[in-house]
């Protein structure tokens, strides 16, 4: 019995601490990016439906930017949508879109059907620019100060609670 008893109880122990470290982590649904308080990736994307006009990180400096990933492939991109549109009308920040491994006829669609919150919507189709900001997964939303240094990063479905206190606190910008 005691050799059945032994394992039982560190197992037991074992649970009860990890339930309790879980319970009481700061922060526990925050996914830290080592780019945070670093310079946004440089990059040069061609605008949907304009391949002539290339839009680069350059032109970003000098004013806060939120830019966000997504796909109309990307179940969590459509649930956040309408927080999007919202956030649009404040427009107090550009929203910077940048379709990831996507199809343009596709975006097009999704955007004429849904309505287009974004101040500009950028292609990556290959996805060597996701990979350079550390997305690895839609829909993620970066916020970017004007000196082009990237101040937060929001994994996940964007809504207002969010936008208001993670990213309009910083910018200063609140109702």
């Amino acid at each position: 019995m005691n050799r059945f008893l032994t394992p039982a109880l560190i197992f037991a122990l074992l649970v009860a601490v990890l339930w309790v470290a879980v319970l009481r982590a700061p922060e526990k649904s925050v996914i830290q990016s080592v780019l945070i308080g670093k310079p946004a990736p440089s990059f040069a994307l061609a605008e949907l439906n304009r391949p002539q006009n290339i839009v680069d990180s350059k032109s970003l400096l000098g004013h806060w930017y939120a830019f966000n990933v997504w796909g109309t492939w990307c179940f969590e991109c459509r649930a956040e949508h309408d927080a999007l549109l919202t956030i649009k009308r404040d427009a107090r920040i550009p929203l910077i879109g940048m379709d990831w491994k996507d199809e343009d006829a596709a975006a097009t669609q999704w955007l004429q059907e849904l309505g287009n919150p974004y101040d500009r919507v950028l292609v990556d189709r290959d996805g060597r620019v996701a990979i350079d900001w550390g997305v690895y997964g839609a829909p993620e939303t970066f916020l970017v100060n004007p000196q082009g240094t990237i101040v937060y990063k929001h994994v996940g479905a964007m809504n207002e609670d969010v936008w208001q206190k993670q990213f309009m606190a910083r910018v200063g910008a609140r109702r």
